[in-house]
């Protein structure tokens, strides 16, 4: 079987480097790289690696000249509002030198990580305003991620990947509406899966390969939403204490290294479920032809727009698990729609009687 050279191979877990496990770390555990310390990059190729995962052409004209705007920006805000002591050659340098120097040691790496936090926050904020300023529907705009997605993963498959089964699409509008009438705290603009993607692997020994090549090629990690992971399936500590080429990472990792499970939120899911879960918001580039059409104040901020999507990573034999009993889907949308009937006929037990004036529903004498 022949396939395009592009796409490459997943990492062997014995291959991974402290940066690859790091960021799969950041996934499982849903939290933010603006409190890492230092990035592992480890050759330049790797940190041009990381800026074309940010959809970024560093070779072309337009973006690298975007980069520095935006670099620029970050080291003026710190230097503005901080006083920030960053020396001259730190600030004159490239990006790919800046990711460099953040892998580093010393105060010039402290400097690195600063700007490059800062850049983080501007980069992302300018994408979000480009993505309200440009004309396009959001139908529109899951076609687009839709057409990246796909092609990322439709080259996994055609390539032989772990990958037993991909399930990708739009919730639709009647998931949406019992989606908002199960929660009361859930508003349209919060709900993270209006597009959604599920990855079946066919191991347990498959699912953290993966997931790296996924933040290599499609979502960087950097751009998952902070306290949306759950993770019911790998215990990481004892995972990689078992990995003796893991092992050595282990305590040089930046954030907390323990054997617990991150659940999630949502109470219609039984507790026998397991899943990893997580939100991107996913970087986009739009095509030419849309940024023509965008106006004239849209034009400084860049090529690249943000959208929300949710991603499930899981094993073939726990999914298989996950279909039995009250862990199955079937049992979730009953338990989903039972508290939507209840709500919408009784509302919640808290609401205020309005004959009694006491909290909570009148009870039957």
């Amino acid at each position: 079987m022949t396939h395009d050279a592009s796409v490459g191979r997943l990492k062997r877990l014995e291959e991974f480097t402290l940066m690859d496990l790091e960021s799969v770390h950041l996934i499982l555990r849903g939290d933010s790289v603006i409190d890492w310390r230092r990035l592992n990059l480890q050759s330049e190729q790797d940190a041009r690696a990381l800026l074309l995962a940010q959809e970024f052409r560093p070779d072309e004209p337009g973006d690298r000249a975007h980069l520095e705007s935006v670099k620029n920006e970050a080291v003026a805000y710190l230097r503005r509002h901080f006083e920030f002591p960053i020396p001259s050659p730190v600030a004159r340098a490239s990006v790919e030198e800046i990711l460099m120097l953040a892998s580093a040691k010393g105060h010039r790496q402290l400097c690195a990580c600063t700007i490059l936090k800062a850049m983080h926050i501007i980069h992302h904020l300018a994408g979000r305003e480009l993505l309200f300023s440009i004309p396009m529907s959001d139908q529109d705009v899951f076609h687009l991620v839709e057409e990246k997605v796909y092609r990322v993963i439709g080259g996994m498959l055609a390539a032989g990947f772990p990958i037993t089964e991909f399930i990708g699409g739009r919730k639709n509008k009647d998931s949406l509406y019992t989606k908002l009438l199960s929660k009361t705290d859930t508003t349209a603009a919060a709900i993270y899966d209006k597009l959604r993607f599920r990855i079946v692997c066919r191991t347990v020994d498959d699912l953290l390969p993966v997931l790296l090549y996924l933040s290599e090629r499609l979502f960087p990690f950097n751009y998952v939403v902070p306290g949306e992971s759950t993770n019911t399936i790998l215990r990481f500590r004892s995972y990689c204490e078992t990995r003796p080429f893991l092992l050595p990472m282990l305590e040089a990792l930046q954030t907390d290294v323990d054997d617990g499970l991150t659940a999630g939120d949502n109470s219609f899911s039984d507790r026998s479920y397991r899943v990893i879960h997580f939100v991107v918001d996913l970087p986009v580039r739009l095509p030419a032809e849309i940024l023509d059409m965008a106006p004239p104040a849209a034009w400084a901020l860049g090529p690249i727009i943000f959208v929300l999507c949710e991603f499930q990573l899981i094993d073939r034999e726990t999914e298989a698990a996950n279909e039995v009993g009250d862990a199955s889907h079937a049992r979730y949308k009953e338990r989903q729609k039972h508290a939507v009937m209840r709500r919408l006929k009784l509302g919640v037990r808290s609401t205020r009687d309005p004959v009694t004036g006491s909290g909570g529903p009148k009870r039957d004498r």
